[in-house]
């Protein structure tokens, strides 16, 4: 089992679409024998899905995250614990024991600030949110 959490400073990143690093756990026999940081800067907003499939990912703890990230994901097999919040490697020890806290109904369907517009997109779809990660 390979699980890969959206990572900044030690912290669940709390938006899956402007991720720039993951840390990503081998799991054998429910115990986590390895970890590292790895960085998605440069993979572009819609391509981080492949980004995790292409690491062997099956299973991605995130904060917020749009309907069409979610799709992504789906569409490859990774199985999705949005909605977490914390230290990045309590929420891990907490999905093998079976006790992590999210919200599987968690989306992100607005705008941050900061300039992030559907204009990066180049779906030509009227996306209202970060429904637009594909």
């Amino acid at each position: 089992m390979k699980i890969a959490v959206t990572y900044e400073n030690g912290q669940v990143f709390q938006h899956f679409g402007h991720c720039e690093n993951f840390k990503i756990y081998n799991v054998e026999d429910g115990k986590v024998t390895d970890s590292q940081v790895v960085s998605a800067v440069g993979s572009g907003h819609g391509a981080l899905a492949g980004f995790l499939k292409q690491r062997d990912v099956d299973t991605l703890i995130c904060g917020g995250i749009g309907g069409g990230a979610r799709t992504a994901l789906a569409e490859i097999g990774i199985t999705l614990y949005p909605g977490a919040s914390g230290d990045a490697d309590a929420n891990v020890a907490a999905l093998l024991a079976g006790q992590l806290v999210y919200d599987p109904d968690t989306m992100c369907s607005h705008h941050h600030e900061g300039g992030h517009n559907c204009g990066e997109h180049s779906c030509g779809e009227d996306k209202h949110g970060c429904g637009g990660n594909h």
